[in-house]
């Protein structure tokens, strides 16, 4: 029995549809978790993502010279001292062509009440997907799963929302 070309363009677009409602629904349903990585601090602490388990935590990949980085530092600092108290944590890892002399100015001048990681090897952003693009910001559960991923500045009234909602969900 031949195939008609209106049964392969029914196919086709029966395909097409699953593959969208995979990418809009599949996708978006899934966590992945955080990469175990190990980072030291501008102030010499040595963490890693595994020790932040049990906090909500957004990782936050910049660079000095980039200016949304910049302009969306004062909402990260106001979003971390909003909900440090309630098992929340911040950490901005600069990316490896940021000069660490440019960084440690930046987060001293600033006074950024969070730890700052200086990825000399590019390694951190590696880990996580090979970041490139900045500002790239990650928001991790108490489980160690990641939840969102925002390129760009991220909606901070949604951001606020989504971080009130996983620091109420069990850990």
């Amino acid at each position: 029995m031949p195939v008609s070309r209106r049964h392969l363009a029914t196919a086709a677009l029966l395909a097409a549809a699953a593959a969208a409602g995979w990418l809009a629904f599949g996708r978006s349903a899934a966590v992945e978790p955080a990469p175990q990585v190990n980072y030291t601090l501008l102030d010499g602490q040595q963490l890693s993502t595994d020790k932040l388990k049990g906090q909500v935590v957004l990782v936050n990949f910049w660079a000095t010279s980039c200016t949304t980085c910049v302009a969306e530092m004062p909402q990260i600092m106001a979003t971390h001292e909003k909900y440090k108290t309630k098992g929340y944590q911040t950490v901005a890892v600069a990316m490896s062509y940021d000069p660490p002399a440019y960084v440690a100015n930046f987060a001293k001048t600033r006074q950024l009440p969070f730890g700052v990681a200086i990825d000399n090897t590019g390694a951190i952003a590696k880990s996580f997907g090979d970041v490139k693009l900045t500002p790239t910001t990650y928001l991790i559960n108490k489980r160690g799963e990641i939840v969102k991923r925002y390129v760009g500045a991220p909606d901070f009234a949604a951001l606020h929302t989504l971080v009130e909602k996983l620091l109420a969900e069990q850990a």
